[in-house]
Parts: structure tokens; sequence; C-alpha cells
């Protein structure tokens, strides 16, 4: 436990400094709410501008733009363009104000178990840290992601949490998506259709009523 929250402070402390340093290079997503000023001719701003669900926003004289996957110096460039053709050397500033969340489900031994909203940054160990650490019952190296709308057991991802405290294997911290399931067994003996499954279709019921089951059945073929 103290070896995970010390990695946990390392991770959020350099995390921080890259931030500060390349909050540039993070690429802008649905959800995420941004604000334009424009300067040139007649000052305006467009204030918590959220990015629809197909990626683009609407602003004024320049159109629709599409915002998904553009750092916002990149976005300020493209609307500065799209501009010039109706105000004099245009400036234009994009500053982030809130970034989208994912929520994810952190289940198993856990000191919080349920359902998280993570901002920006959404991996392994983030989950594992907004839920308050793993228990010292923890198997390490038997750690599941279970996609959202996959049941069954060979769809799980494993995950060896032991390979990136002890060596540093940054390839263990995987994303995770809206609706996954991210699951801490025990150092006992687990079953996915009686240790995992029931965990998995709690949160599928709880987020939309659909329950694997009922699609999936009951047996591994």
């Amino acid at each position: 436990m103290r070896k995970l929250a010390i990695c946990l402070i390392i991770y959020w402390v350099i995390l921080g400094f890259w931030s500060i340093a390349q909050g540039e290079s993070y690429l802008l997503a649905p959800r995420d709410v941004i604000s334009i000023s424009i300067w040139g001719g007649d000052e305006f701003q467009m204030k918590d501008v959220t990015i629809r669900p197909d990626g683009r926003i609407s602003v004024p004289l320049a159109g629709e733009m599409e915002a998904a996957g553009l750092p916002a110096d990149g976005l300020s460039q493209m609307v500065q363009t799209a501009l010039q053709r109706y105000i004099k050397n245009p400036v234009v500033t994009i500053n982030i104000e809130k970034y989208h969340t994912t929520r994810v489900y952190v289940f198993g031994e856990v000191a919080k178990p349920g359902l998280y909203e993570i901002e920006r940054q959404h991996n392994v160990l983030d989950a594992i840290g907004i839920a308050g650490g793993y228990t010292k019952y923890a198997a390490k190296k038997k750690i599941f992601i279970i996609r959202k709308g996959h049941t069954r057991d060979e769809d799980m991802i494993r995950v060896n949490l032991l390979q990136m405290l002890n060596k540093g294997d940054t390839t263990q911290n995987y994303s995770l998506n809206e609706g996954d399931v991210l699951f801490i067994t025990n150092n006992g003996k687990i079953t996915f259709y009686e240790d995992v499954l029931p965990w998995v279709t709690a949160a599928f019921q709880i987020k939309t009523g659909f329950n694997p089951v009922d699609t999936y059945g009951n047996s591994k073929n």
C-alpha cells in the first residue's frame, strides 16, 4: 500500500509538471468546455463552449469547426485563419475551462469501491488512486479491465500492477474508457462468472438497466 502511495505521488507530481510544460499537447475531446477570446476590430468572447459529441463547435463568422483531436493552440490558429476574411489581423485565444470526465467502475480490493468520474487522465493508476488505493488483500498481479459491453471471460484485459510498480512497465497502465470496469481481485482463487461477473452486471444495471447475462448467457461458450 505504501509503495502504491509513493508511486502515485511521484506519478501525479511528474504529470503536473508535464502538464504545465506541455499543456498545448493535450488534444481536445467531446464534452471539454472551452472559452474563445477574439481581438481585432470589435473584441468579443465566447464562454462555456462545450465541444459537441460529434467533436465540433460553432463560431460566429467562422462557422462550424472540428475541435476534437486538436490542441487548443491548433484550434486557435484554425479559428484565426477563418476569421481573417472578416476581421483585420484577428488574435484568437482559446482556454480550456473544464476537461471532460470519464466514468469508470472500480470494484474489488480497493478502499472505496464504486463509480468514479475521472477528469482528463483516466488510466489504471488514476482509477486505483481515486478509489483510495488497493487493500492489503489485493492480488496485484490479477487486476482486470472489463470493457463496456464485453462480459465474457476471454474479453478481460489482465493487468500486472507489480510489473508497473517494480519495473516501471507503463504498458500496464491502460487507458480506461467510458463505462469500463476495473476489478482488483484478492489473493484467493477467483472465477470470472462467480466473482467478477456479478459486479459487472451490477454496473450495467446501475448505468443503463441492461443486464449482460440476458444477452450473453451464463455459459462460457
